[in-house]
């Protein structure tokens, strides 16, 4: 990467934390910039929501919802439009401070106390529906920006990739199925090899926990098919929530798995949760989701 486009990366991404960091909260909750404690997983779960609530002009987007995922865990959750999934991960993230319930990563870090930034760089990643890359760029020069460096303008000029770090790359290439486009211009992407970098991106950041927002939206099938093939190969290393409305790619994520879980969200709380196969017999999932 030439100084010039590192110098421009990092000013980017100093702008972003900037407003990050200066973004007021909503809802009255007090929060700090001290993570309390190390990931503590010695309960098993990464992610714990304790009736959480937030409330918009007198609507309840969520509504006393309750949540436990397992480290290691790929949960799917559906539900109908307005059912709070994007709410739920707005809360997870800090983007969105709740009027009551408790927000925990692992045992013993509050998320209610941090800032958007604080979870991310704790081990929090999420991806939006729409993918988010610098076009202008290569591939290659993407997942370069989103290593985990000191990413100061004078440092970013300084920077050499070590070989741990080029080889750190070359496996995230071949990972997110992008090998043969290193050195294409991102902008150049198909909309489905965009949703592959900007997955290859945060996982640069080695996220614990990775949120995942209708991830496969807009995907030829071809696409769906990898994509959860790179899924199914993060399970374990990485605790995975993906929000889909696409049945098939649940299906493939569950398949001839009964004991993996889905979620599914109906007003702000918990309507079913099980095996695939069991919340697609659910008569209340048939009735307000699946419209059978």
């Amino acid at each position: 990467m030439t100084p010039d486009l590192m110098k421009a990366g990092a000013k980017i991404r100093e702008e972003h934390a900037k407003i990050v960091a200066t973004r007021p909260a909503s809802g009255g909750a007090s929060y700090g910039r001290v993570v309390t404690g190390e990931l503590d997983l010695a309960h098993g779960a990464i992610l714990y929501l304790d009736d959480i609530t937030v409330s918009f002009d007198g609507f309840k987007a969520l509504n006393a919802l309750s949540l436990s995922i397992s480290a290691g865990e790929l949960r799917c959750i559906i539900g109908p439009n307005g059912a709070g999934k994007t709410t739920m991960m707005d809360v997870i993230t800090g983007k969105t401070r709740p009027d009551a319930g408790k927000a925990f990563f692992g045992s013993t870090i509050d998320l209610l106390r941090l800032r958007e930034n604080d979870i991310a760089s704790i081990g929090i990643g999420r991806k939006f529906q729409k993918p988010t890359v610098f076009e202008q760029l290569s591939v290659f020069e993407n997942l370069e920006l989103a290593l985990k460096a000191d990413r100061g303008v004078r440092s970013s000029m300084l920077f050499r990739l070590t070989g741990t770090q080029l080889d750190r790359i070359g496996e995230m290439l071949t990972l997110i199925h992008l090998k043969d486009s290193a050195q294409r211009v991102a902008g150049l992407l198909s909309h489905g090899q965009k949703q592959w970098l900007e997955i290859g991106m945060l996982l640069m950041q080695d996220p614990k926990l990775l949120l995942l927002d209708e991830p496969v939206a807009g995907m030829t099938d071809e696409e769906t098919e990898r994509t959860a093939e790179l899924f199914l190969s993060l399970e374990g290393n990485h605790s995975l929530v993906v929000v889909e409305h696409d049945m098939k790619f649940i299906g493939e994520l569950t398949q001839g798995k009964a004991s993996k879980k889905v979620t599914v969200l109906h007003e702000g709380s918990v309507l079913a949760e099980g095996s695939l196969a069991d919340v697609q017999a659910n008569d209340k999932v048939v009735e307000v989701y699946l419209g059978r």
